[in-house]
């Protein structure tokens, strides 16, 4: 029966890995490496997220953003926005050096036995182990609204299913969101001749700015330190201090989780998306029906008036929201098991991590409703996988069993050592 396994392989996955390997723990890694930014973004893509604030972990920080870039004879800088594949490759590179080999198969299911967790493969192969971390990324948690579920797959999709955006060439494509997956998928479409138009609830676009330096006068610092989520005190609060978070009473958390760092697009992106692509602000999706091989859309603004739009596809760049409900390889009777957070539906994780389940711990965007909005971003990376390797071994060790009969043995070969 292994310590640890781990379910998925991108940033938080691979992190957790690598500092569980660091720790001696024995443990197996499961997925295919950075799967969401290979197989889930389009070329064309960059990360929204500074350099800097966008490195896996490892506990001695030898495998950064900035030694991959140095290895390829570039440079990774503040305020120069980064190809998505290039911090793909970067992952893949970090999976080689920092964490043990990994299992691409999928783990489908997760059930309880004596002693730990019985879990399944694709193809059938059991894996005993005692304790296991979820880290499964965002894709099970992906959101399209209600008027548009009913349409046909090939009528609606979520931006996050395309890898490739070339088969919208010469139609139009209605993007629902004002986040920046809505705002870069239309920039994308349109620069490659696709008809396109935006539809957001909200009354305006909010667009990030250009970040200051990183090196700036004293006082320009303390009055908006930069964070790994953007600049000013706020940032700095939900990046540095998730521990702190977690302490808020459960409203609150659940108030700033949906509410914090809310919709807006990249500084850099504005001058290729606002003179190329129409937007419909104040609008949302009433229903949806086929018209013909199109889509008929029905919009209601905030003033009431329905206006009928046809389109040859909607994509609905709508987020991601974590719950139990989505999470379909935990059998039943441990997922009604688990406590959620107040009345959501995304589990509840303690200080290490650790799920009301004893051994089941959570990692990336599971765990942001109980640590809040950084662990939507890798730069959260980094203190998730500290404090869960930490618990981890404190439940392993604490029950007598493949890590306490490590440190055992090597205590024995210490004595022995020192003797002879």
């Amino acid at each position: 029966m292994h310590d640890l396994v781990v379910v998925g392989a991108g940033p938080y996955g691979l992190s957790v890995a690598a500092h569980a390997s660091a720790a001696g723990l024995d443990l197996r890694v499961f997925g295919r490496p950075m799967a969401s930014w290979r197989d889930h973004m389009p070329p064309g893509m960059f990360l929204k997220s500074e350099p800097w604030a966008s490195n896996l972990s490892d506990p001695r920080g030898e495998f950064g953003l900035a030694a991959y870039a140095a290895t390829r004879g570039t440079e990774a800088r503040h305020g120069v926005p980064l190809p998505v594949g290039f911090f793909a490759s970067y992952g893949l590179w970090f999976a080689e050096r920092a964490a043990p080999p990994v299992d691409e198969r999928v783990v489908t299911a997760v059930r309880t036995c004596p002693g730990g967790f019985r879990l399944t493969t694709e193809d059938g192969e059991t894996v005993l182990a005692r304790t296991v971390a979820l880290a499964v990324g965002v894709m099970p948690f992906i959101d399209i609204p209600a008027p548009l579920r009913p349409l046909d797959p090939e009528q609606v999709t979520h931006s996050s299913h395309h890898a490739d955006l070339s088969r919208f060439a010469g139609q139009d494509v209605t993007v629902i969101g004002a986040g920046q997956a809505a705002l870069e998928t239309a920039a994308l479409l349109s620069e490659q001749g696709t008809a396109v138009r935006v539809v957001a609830r909200s009354s305006r676009l909010v667009w990030n700015t250009l970040p200051p330096p990183r090196r700036r006068p004293v006082g320009e610092s303390l009055r908006a330190p930069h964070t790994g989520l953007g600049c000013g005190w706020k940032n700095w609060l939900y990046a540095e201090t998730p521990g702190i978070f977690r302490r808020l009473p459960e409203s609150t958390r659940a108030r700033i989780f949906t509410s914090a760092l809310g919709p807006a697009g990249a500084w850099w992106l504005r001058e290729r998306f606002e003179p190329a692509v129409e937007v419909r602000l104040g609008e949302s999706v009433a229903a949806a029906a086929p018209a013909g091989g199109r889509v008929r859309l029905e919009l209601i603004s905030t003033t009431g008036r329905v206006e009928t739009v046809e389109t040859d596809h909607v994509i609905a760049a709508t987020g991601f929201t974590p719950g139990l409900e989505r999470l379909g390889l935990l059998d039943d009777g441990l997922r009604t098991a688990l406590r959620t957070v107040g009345a959501s539906s995304a589990p509840e994780a303690n200080a290490a991590f650790e799920s009301s389940y004893p051994g089941l711990f959570l990692a990336g965007l599971l765990s942001a409703p109980s640590f809040g909005p950084s662990m939507r971003f890798v730069y959260g990376a980094t203190y998730t996988a500290e404090r869960l390797v930490a618990g981890v071994r404190r439940r392993v060790g604490a029950r007598g069993g493949p890590l306490a009969k490590v440190r055992q043995r090597q205590g024995a070969a210490e004595e022995r050592t020192s003797v002879g």
